[in-house]
């Protein structure tokens, strides 16, 4: 609490305008430290209630704004300079570093999220603007992805906006980043039209356990981006075998699309680009 009597004459003072000045924080922010005691003044003078800091409670600002600096808050800091052992801010300072860890993961797995979602526009106004629709031979990297099962209906909006995907994913604590894919194990047959199984997966932005993983790709496989609709995506596949069948390349039974902007981006979908891969065989 202040003292309002009047202070030794000898002792150094300060108004709060000049502490304000000196330390480079507001008179506002001056008041509310006092207000909840964590930097109060020395002297308040009893005639117009100006309040006044000696030079060790001035010293006082740049420790608060250290403090403020590595994240604690007020109330924190407040136990801090209250305090007289090393255990106190032990504890303190422990639980702010595993706080901060956490906030750095969240937010290292915000910047990978936005970072990749920003390539897949790149590249799908690069795929337009150039009309890339070319088939090629591709090599694959092997990668794991988080993956779910689920039977698929054709009906793309669902599939990739995919409710129980998303809750899988909440349920085990998992975030994921870049395009939504899908496997499939049947081409023939997702190509015919009929239900068949599928796999939706998408890369990792965290690490996750190996069971809930499947590894995709290590292999040369046939790719051409789709422009369009998902409903004319079997053009593109015809495109692909007869591509096949021209250069002497069998097609195997499986395929994996992958959306590289769809619903979750643009609304239009003559605008939507799939990159379409599909294995051979010798």
């Amino acid at each position: 609490m202040a003292d309002e009597k009047k202070p030794n004459v000898q002792q150094e003072l300060y108004s709060i305008g000049e502490v304000s000045r000196i330390c480079n924080v507001s008179k506002k922010a001056l008041r509310f430290y006092d207000k909840i005691n964590i930097i109060s003044p020395d002297y308040i003078c009893e005639e117009n209630k100006y309040r006044y800091y000696n030079r060790e409670t001035l010293l006082l600002v740049p420790v608060i704004k250290y403090f403020k600096q590595m994240g604690f808050k007020l109330e924190e800091m407040k136990e801090f300079l209250e305090s007289d052992t090393y255990e106190v801010q032990e504890r303190g300072f422990r639980k702010k570093i595993d706080e901060l860890k956490q906030q750095r993961e969240d937010i290292n797995v915000a910047y990978t999220s936005v970072n990749d979602w920003y390539d897949l526009i790149l590249e799908a106004e690069s795929v337009l603007e150039n009309n890339v629709t070319e088939v090629s031979v591709e090599y694959v990297e092997t990668h794991s992805a988080c993956y779910m099962e689920q039977k698929f209906t054709h009906n793309y909006m669902e599939s990739i906006i995919n409710i129980e995907w998303t809750n899988y994913l909440e349920e085990i604590g998992h975030a994921i980043t870049g395009p939504v894919c899908m496997y499939f194990p049947d081409v023939k047959e997702k190509m015919e039209g009929r239900s068949t199984t599928a796999y939706v997966f998408q890369r990792g932005a965290r690490d996750i356990d190996d069971n809930k993983t499947m590894t995709f790709g290590g292999k040369m496989m046939l790719s051409a981006y789709h422009i369009g609709s998902h409903d004319t995506i079997n053009e593109t596949y015809r495109k692909i075998f007869r591509w096949a069948d021209n250069h002497g390349y069998k097609c195997g039974n499986s395929s994996i699309e992958r959306y590289v902007t769809d619903y979750w981006t643009i609304r239009k979908s003559k605008d939507f680009v799939t990159e379409i891969f599909v294995d051979i065989v010798k």
